[in-house]
């Protein structure tokens, strides 16, 4: 199994304590998510997000429906959190958040490490045909929304 990355990042005018909290509230991920992903959160929404939290969503991948299932395995705020997949189309998915303090604000990093299925050939091509385009795509929508959202322009 290959495991790839994918590192996506935002600056944002504010300190990570004031950043963390926007990710702390699962409905956030449906306005930071591109529309044509028809996103939802299926599971009720805990009163308090953290280690252990369990989220099933469904959405829309190149117009096949999936339903997905994230939980929660690290939680340090305002630093880091880390989403892997449960149930999902990946073999493995693992997501880190990190809100790094930097000019005196936010960079917002995503790394996402995934695994998809397939042997070697097959992965490499599902990965560079598929899979890395959509995320870029995913990703970009995402800086751009948390650049309306939160303010800030990219350094």
């Amino acid at each position: 199994m290959r495991v790839f990355t994918f590192l996506s990042e935002v600056w944002l005018p504010l300190p990570p304590r004031d950043v963390f909290p926007f990710f702390a509230e699962a409905r956030n991920l449906e306005a930071i998510t591109p529309p044509w992903l028809n996103f939802r959160i299926l599971s009720q929404r805990p009163a308090e997000m953290g280690r252990g939290t369990v989220i099933e969503y469904r959405l829309r991948l190149r117009g096949v429906p999936l339903r997905w299932q994230s939980e929660i395995t690290v939680w340090e705020p305002p630093e880091r959190f880390v989403d892997v997949q449960r149930r999902g189309p990946y073999r493995f998915w693992e997501h880190e958040h990190l809100f790094l303090p930097r000019n005196g604000g936010t960079l917002a990093q995503d790394r996402v490490r995934y695994a998809v299925p397939g042997g070697p050939l097959l992965e490499w091509l599902v990965d560079r045909l598929l899979v890395r385009p959509d995320l870029e795509r995913i990703f970009a929508y995402r800086r751009e929304r948390l650049q309306q959202l939160l303010g800030g322009a990219p350094k």
